[in-house]
């Protein structure tokens, strides 16, 4: 199911694990693997693609670059499909030109999306709260 915008669901993933588990959960439903807020900074582009492509989900992948236009780029450059990036950042309508003509798409926020740092998903409960997420319907 997809959420908002008739984008898939968001699930912000800090650890390889937690990509494995969303994707398996997710079986054939569309979802996306989210960085947490900013964290081009301090995970950097390369620590999340590593993240993330080690389970070939690139494609999947929206990395969130907050306020910094660098990284939102570097991200483009790495291969990212969508980039976060604040739309208060004066370099906004620059990153959303180069962007649009290398089609990525820039979101000006982040997605709604369900936290695993919130979630045990070593306990049951934890995995059916991720199975309900991903099976909500579209608003």
């Amino acid at each position: 199911m997809q959420g908002s915008q008739g984008q898939p669901r968001a699930v912000i993933v800090h650890a390889a694990r937690e990509v494995a588990v969303v994707l398996e959960c997710a079986g054939a439903r569309p979802v996306a693997l989210l960085s947490a807020p900013g964290a081009a900074a301090y995970i950097g582009v390369v620590g999340f693609r590593a993240l993330v492509e080690a389970h070939g989900a690139l494609s999947l992948a929206i990395l969130d670059a907050a306020d910094a236009p660098g990284h939102a780029l570097a991200a483009m450059r790495a291969g990212f499909g969508a980039v976060v990036l604040s739309p208060a950042v004066p370099a906004f309508a620059g990153v959303a030109r180069i962007a649009l003509g290398s089609g990525v798409r820039l979101l000006p926020k982040a997605p709604p999306a369900l936290d695993l740092a919130r979630v045990d998903l070593a306990k049951p409960q934890g995995l059916r709260h991720l199975e309900s997420w991903l099976a909500l319907p579209d608003p």
